[in-house]
């Protein structure tokens, strides 16, 4: 299991899904996206509803969509771990889509968004915020006054997108025991990260470090400028938190205002941060227990749902239990359906049934919650968010800890997280056998930025709650804005968390200090 800081689809993809609504993979480019615009010039934008057909079925009603390319060097020349060499004078290409309402009154400029990941399509998660409240996307307060811009980060989806991990290989890991106990188990995940490593070294050798996240925090001002704003409005959800502080922190001066939601500590290294997400899933996990042992009537695995879903996991090790597509329900397919799950709170009676069923011999439902997780298809096909995921991950990490140490931390965090600790252990190899220099990213204060809001969620799991604070106090114009509930992000899921934000935004009012919005 890789350090992951990802929203899936997008905050607004859960209740498409819920309203019925198929969320395809990523899209790929197609031959009618056009030319980037070179760097420093103006991009052409093209009318593009497609591409909410392609992923909703259809546009939002009352919203226009328009696409564009710009070109941004590879190689930006100012990173701490990049400042020569491969990619100086060449570019990648970011693909940008623009959401604007047709009742648009007094328009502020351009709000900004990245859906976290790293991984994550910005494109995407426009077109699901254009569709309003209803759907779990932006109030007309905020469409009414903003063009919603969606960008693919580099490296992402629509943007010189790195693809480098074989489906085969994808499959292995995901379905890999998330727990592997014995020496040949656990040697065993070392020798498939080993592989992936190479694989990805060999295609893109020295240009791994260029996804890091700096130098997309430098195509961000790119981005800011070819829509034609002076200062930047961003919304950020998760690993898009880090991409908006590392902004701040590199132009304070060009920052309207930021929304940081599902805060990222910059400075907690590998292990630290592996740690702190074993902390707050098994924190979220206890959390889902507790709803299960008092709603019994909704979950199946009651009252001891701990208890069901372990054993799930450990039958599986023995004999997993063979799907329609002959795909075998292994121990981690389980773990990665337990971790979508508990993204929202409304994913725990999905969790629940999805459990209950494969105790009855069917893994369909297992299936499709870790699918979901994991970008993949029903033909089998990957998406290359986990491809951009590890390359963004480890281009920015120093800390690099050896087979050896996190063989020790499999063993105690076993202790301290049951469920989650071994696998957010083993999850290091990923960039303990990853190619190529690093990158890392500044973890400085943003001095001379305006407030920024950092909003943070007691009951998240992948960004715990602790890490709010610091991101806030790290930037030291960090103001923090508390929602009391379960699941990952918290905007625009609440009045109170509402009312807040899209006061930010608009009208530049920072939330009072101490705010608290309450789960309901």
């Amino acid at each position: 299991m890789r350090r992951f800081r990802l929203t899936l689809a997008g905050l607004a993809g859960a209740a498409l899904v819920a309203a019925g609504c198929t969320l395809p993979a990523l899209a790929p480019r197609t031959d009618t996206d056009g030319e980037a615009a070179a760097p420093g010039t103006a991009p052409t934008w093209r009318a593009c509803p497609e591409v909410a057909e392609e992923l909703v079925g259809r546009g939002a009603p009352g919203m226009r969509y328009e696409c564009a390319r710009i070109a941004v060097p590879r190689n930006w020349g100012t990173g701490t771990g990049a400042t020569a060499g491969p990619g100086v004078g060449e570019t990648f290409e970011i693909a940008l889509l623009r959401a604007r309402s047709t009742k648009q009154r007094d328009r502020i400029g351009s709000l900004v968004v990245n859906p976290g990941g790293p991984g994550g399509s910005g494109v995407d998660t426009a077109v699901y915020l254009s569709f309003g409240p209803a759907f779990g996307g932006l109030p007309a307060s905020v469409t009414d006054r903003f063009d919603i811009v969606g960008f693919d980060p580099r490296g992402v989806s629509r943007s010189s997108p790195v693809k480098c991990i074989s489906d085969a290989d994808l499959d292995a890991s995901f379905g890999y025991d998330p727990d592997p106990a014995s020496q040949a188990a656990f040697d065993g995940f070392v020798a498939l990260s080993q592989r992936i490593g190479r694989g990805c070294g060999e295609r893109y050798g020295d240009q791994l470090p260029l996804y890091g996240t700096e130098q997309a925090a430098r195509d961000m001002d790119a981005v800011r400028a070819a829509v034609g704003d002076d200062k930047l409005t961003y919304l950020g959800y998760s690993y898009g938190t880090l991409l908006g502080a590392t902004y701040a922190q590199l132009y304070p001066q060009r920052v309207r205002a930021l929304v940081l939601d599902g805060a990222v500590d910059p400075k907690m290294g590998l292990i630290a941060g592996s740690e702190s997400q074993a902390k707050g899933f098994e924190r979220a996990f206890d959390n889902f227990t507790r709803w299960c042992a008092a709603n019994a009537g909704r979950c199946p695995i009651a009252p001891d749902a701990r208890a069901a879903v372990t054993s799930a996991i450990d039958k599986a090790r023995v004999s997993p239990v063979r799907g329609a597509d002959g795909r075998e329900a292994t121990p981690g397919w389980v773990f990665y359906a337990v971790i979508s799950s508990l993204y929202t709170e409304s994913g725990w009676q999905e969790l629940a049934r999805a459990v209950d069923r494969l105790e009855g011999g069917d893994p369909e439902q297992v299936f499709r919650l870790a699918d979901a997780y994991a970008g993949r298809e029903e033909d089998g096909h990957y998406s290359n968010l986990f491809d951009a995921n590890l390359a963004v991950n480890c281009a920015d990490e120093e800390e690099k800890p050896s087979r050896e140490r996190i063989r020790q931390l499999q063993s105690q965090w076993r202790e301290k997280y049951p469920l989650f600790g071994p696998a957010l252990a083993v999850g290091m190899l990923s960039c303990t056998e990853w190619p190529g220099g690093r990158d890392p990213y500044p973890t400085g204060r943003a001095d001379g930025a305006p407030p920024i809001v950092v909003v943070g969620t007691t009951g998240d799991p992948a960004t715990p709650y602790e890490q709010t604070a610091a991101l806030a106090t790290m930037l030291g114009v960090g103001r923090v804005l508390t929602w009391e509930g379960e699941g990952h992000t918290a905007y625009p899921q609440t009045t109170c968390i509402t009312a807040a934000v899209d006061a930010y935004l608009i009208d530049l009012t920072v939330p009072r200090p101490g705010l608290r919005c309450p789960a309901r």
